[in-house]
């Protein structure tokens, strides 16, 4: 059974940096996508970034040159290491997964991921 747990969020100053984890558990198989997504309150769900086994990343324009997303295979982690943040970065921040390859125009697309976390909380004071 596949599970990912998200951790490290918490509430920091504008300017601040924070960095997310996500571990996967039960992986089916070694080519995936993971991907970061995010809802602020009475907000739609945003796609924040994505990595695939591969190593291509991609990022929504919004975190673009702020945001970088890695992963450590070895370890089954994803991270988020999120620099300069505002406080419009304010959300729950979710880890999303997917083992199979996905295009990466595709990546922003919540329906491509099967797997979701159930989110970490990020609160960005001005």
């Amino acid at each position: 059974q596949v599970q990912l747990v998200e951790s490290g969020g918490g509430s920091v100053q504008a300017g601040e940096p924070l960095k997310l984890s996500c571990v996967a558990s039960g992986i089916p198989d070694n080519r995936f996508c993971m991907g970061w997504f995010r809802q602020a309150p009475g907000k739609e769900r945003e796609w924040v970034a994505s990595i695939d086994s591969d190593g291509s990343a991609s990022y929504s324009d919004s975190v673009q040159g702020r945001f970088t997303v890695s992963k450590d295979n070895a370890k089954n982690t994803l991270f988020l290491q999120m620099n300069s943040l505002k406080p419009e970065d304010t959300a729950i921040y979710y880890c999303a997964a997917d083992w199979r390859a996905i295009a990466t125009e595709w990546f922003g697309r919540g329906i491509e991921y099967s797997y979701w976390g159930k989110g970490t909380q990020v609160t960005v004071s001005s």
